[in-house]
């Protein structure tokens, strides 16, 4: 068999990684988390290869303003474990939100990724900024529209 009929592999040195600019201002939760959870693992690109990191960059921009739809607002509550006997904590939304806005994106695209080694490194490249500064303007990112 002729290496033209054979699939390429691409490795993270054959990539050219790209960095994005979303604004979550007024887009819903997991609508937004599916769609940057995919640009990371490389998905929307001819060169995706599963085992490597393929993926681009992205920088999400106004994390306080991301919306949820239904009672989510009031119903739903993010668990964390301590280690410690007693050392479970439940927190609200709203609070959670308002506190560390950040933390609900990253939450929501740390489950759609692979719970593995890749996993862990494609959620490095990812950077969540609750107002519309950034320090990453050297990067020269482009603004994708979801």
């Amino acid at each position: 068999m002729s290496a033209e009929y054979l699939t390429k592999s691409f490795k993270k040195e054959d990539v050219q990684q790209k960095w994005y600019v979303v604004d979550a201002n007024g887009k819903t939760l997991g609508r937004l988390a599916t769609k940057v959870a995919s640009i990371l693992r490389g998905k929307n690109n001819p060169r995706f290869t599963s085992h490597n990191d393929t993926g681009d960059f992205v920088v999400v921009v106004n994390a306080g303003k991301v919306k949820v739809t239904g009672k989510k607002a009031d119903t739903k509550v993010y668990f964390h474990y301590t280690g410690y006997p007693g050392g479970a904590t439940y927190v609200k939304y709203r609070e959670l939100i308002e506190k560390k806005p950040e933390t609900v994106i990253e939450h929501a695209v740390k489950g759609m990724l692979p719970k593995n080694r890749l996993g862990a490194r494609l959620f490095t490249k990812l950077k969540v900024y609750a107002g519309s500064e950034h320090p990453h303007a050297a990067q020269k990112p482009t603004v994708l529209e979801i």
